[in-house]
């Protein structure tokens, strides 16, 4: 089941994308991090309180909120630089390197988290390396 949501996260990422580019026309970038932001925020807690997500708010740990609130940060700093990414590139460049995150993530992920790195993993990254090169030359 999660590669649905996996499937429909990339989808919606390339609907953000072709959005965004089209919306941030003379648009200050870092205005127009701040109104998705807001969209955003109002989304997520949304959801929280109609599914009853509140409820579980007092059992997070001082390590859960420490690195939500870090992954918070780098999420707000990839957006800043998407969005001045796609206002002065083509989305069909803009997106692909934004992509090679996957590819980081796996590195991360071996680094940080002990995750083992496999032939498939090693091999589908050098293929997003790769194809990431070819789309943006």
């Amino acid at each position: 089941m999660w590669w649905i949501y996996a499937l429909l996260s990339a989808f919606f990422a390339a609907l953000t994308a072709v959005l965004a580019k089209i919306g941030i026309k003379g648009v200050d970038t870092n205005l127009a991090t701040a109104i998705r932001t807001v969209v955003i925020l109002l989304v997520a807690w949304g959801i929280v309180f109609y599914r009853g997500g509140v409820d579980s708010l007092p059992g997070l740990t001082r390590q859960n909120w420490v690195f939500l609130i870090l992954s918070g940060a780098a999420t707000g700093l990839s957006w800043v630089f998407y969005f001045k990414a796609l206002q002065l590139g083509k989305v069909s460049q803009v997106a692909p390197v934004d992509k090679l995150s996957v590819a980081i993530a796996i590195l991360l992920s071996v680094l940080f988290l002990g995750e083992v790195l496999t032939w498939k993993s090693a091999l589908g990254a050098t293929l997003i390396i790769g194809g990431t090169l070819i789309l943006i030359w």
